[in-house]
């Protein structure tokens, strides 16, 4: 399912920044949701939007997610799929398992099940494939490009599809 698919109807959308900008291209997440917060301002989205930045530990938010209820939750993460340096993946929640991504303190899957028991939303993961997660490294070219379209796409879709 295509990510405009999964945003029609969208009420509220929450974007989850997550990762270490300590280690190279595991600070996308973090890349991704600070340029949509950053586009989002000069323009308005149909849906209310909040983003959230996770870091390494985002359960450390689950309260103010809750809080703000939304309709939508988009994760972005860095996630080794064996693809290419910046190819961004849409993951199926399912397939996301008992384990996190890269360098979180508490799976993806656990922090998710929690927010469901309090209200119902759709899940929106998107992965993108780090070149380098080394200590200190700066993020590679691919995967910054990759953060600039997705958060390009985001904000495109959200000011774009028509909300009910």
């Amino acid at each position: 399912m295509q990510l405009k698919q999964k945003l029609e109807n969208a009420g509220k959308v929450a974007v989850l920044g997550v990762g270490s900008e300590l280690r190279g291209d595991d600070a996308v997440g973090i890349m991704a949701a600070e340029q949509i917060e950053r586009i989002s301002r000069k323009k308005t989205t149909a849906p209310e939007l909040k983003v959230f930045i996770g870091q390494t530990a985002p359960e450390n938010l689950t309260g103010e997610i809750k809080k703000f209820r939304p309709t939508h939750l988009i994760i972005i993460d860095a996630a080794d799929l064996d693809g290419q340096p910046g190819e961004i993946v849409l993951i199926e929640p399912e397939d996301v398992g008992g384990t996190s991504f890269c360098t979180h303190s508490l799976p993806t899957k656990v922090m998710t099940d929690y927010l469901l028991q309090s209200f119902n939303f759709q899940i929106i993961i998107i992965g993108i494939q780090p070149k380098t997660l080394a200590v200190g490294a700066l993020p590679s070219k691919e995967v910054t490009g990759a953060a600039k379209l997705l958060s390009e796409t985001i904000t495109g879709l959200l000011n774009n599809l028509n909300f009910g």
